[in-house]
């Protein structure tokens, strides 16, 4: 499997704005199943399953994004070719229904995460569960992997973490840019309708005056992300929440995907040193791939990204990748 290299795949940002809006969309037949958290809310599970596979793979999306966005579609199609089953967390609000309390999640949020993997290992149906993460769910999973390892559930056996803002005010930096403008003003769109949604279900508890004067995330997530989340500010949250600052305790084989070309990504989310320093991790740049993008040819339209991410998961098992 190669990666689209030439012209114009040599641009970060063709690599980022082609698929969402060329790629054909991946069939999935998915199971919606609700699964309650212990403090009163949900996130919703979309399953992809066949018959009798022993291995799962976990699926965090990105910021706004949701289960069937084409990455994820086309993560659980490459999964599931390769005789293994799939399931797509919605983050809470991100599966078309509104989550019950104020606070949603954010790029340091773990706790659902943690619970729906403890439920996996519960059913005992499964020998293995690798983790796959995209963008702020890429994030969270490599978070989720350093800051408390002796919980994690045995059945977790290893992850891949795809174009991952590992140092998130860095990132936040890179997005601030101005030829970021228009990522930026798409995401915060996104956020800002559903704070918006969030003051009318919650009167009274934001307050939503100038929301649409907010043009930075760092004004977003000081006005809203931090106060909700428990945080004093931006900073403090996206110092807290960098998975960067985790990565030195992960114990399970995890590979990050960061395309050096990216345009949400700062020098600080290439964490070098800190791979170099544990022998668990891997670091793939390669010069080209945008944010989600890394589009290839391979067989029935799997990208680059993808195909990667199944010969890391299947190496030591054996199990032959396809083209």
């Amino acid at each position: 499997m190669r990666l689209a290299t030439a012209f114009p795949f040599s641009s970060g940002h063709v690599q980022t704005l082609f698929p969402p809006f060329f790629r054909p969309m991946a069939d999935a037949c998915y199971e919606r199943e609700r699964f309650e958290t212990s403090d009163g809310d949900f996130v919703d599970l979309d399953w992809s399953r066949g018959d009798g596979s022993e291995g799962l793979v976990f699926i965090l999306h990105g910021l706004e994004g949701h289960s069937r966005r084409k990455y994820v579609l086309g993560m659980v199609k490459a999964a599931r070719e390769h005789g293994l089953d799939a399931v797509a967390m919605n983050f809470r609000g991100c599966s078309g229904e509104p989550n019950r309390k104020v606070a949603m999640y954010h790029s340091g949020w773990t706790r659902d995460l943690h619970e729906a993997l403890l439920m996996i290992a519960s059913m005992g149906r499964y020998r293995s569960v690798d983790l796959v993460g995209f963008s702020l769910g890429g994030n969270v999973i490599l978070k989720y992997l350093g800051e408390n390892p002796p919980i994690i559930p045995e059945v977790v056996r290893g992850a891949a973490a795809i174009s991952v803002p590992c140092d998130l005010e860095d990132s936040a930096r890179a997005l601030a840019r101005p030829q970021c403008a228009l990522y930026t003003r798409y995401l915060l769109d996104q956020l800002r309708k559903k704070i918006i949604e969030k003051s009318r279900l919650f009167p009274g508890e934001l307050d939503i005056e100038g929301v649409e004067k907010l043009r930075t995330f760092r004004q977003f997530d000081d006005r809203f992300t931090a106060p909700l989340h428990g945080f004093r500010d931006a900073l403090d949250y996206w110092r807290r929440s960098s998975s960067r600052h985790y990565l030195s305790g992960i114990d399970r084989r995890t590979c990050i995907i960061n395309a050096a070309n990216d345009p949400f990504l700062g020098p600080r989310c290439y964490p070098v040193q800190e791979v170099r320093a544990n022998e668990c991790l891997n670091l793939l740049t390669p010069p080209t791939g945008g944010h989600v993008g890394f589009v290839g040819s391979g067989r029935g339209g799997m990208y680059w990204s993808e195909w990667t991410t199944m010969r890391f998961l299947l190496q030591q098992t054996g199990a032959h990748v396809q083209e």
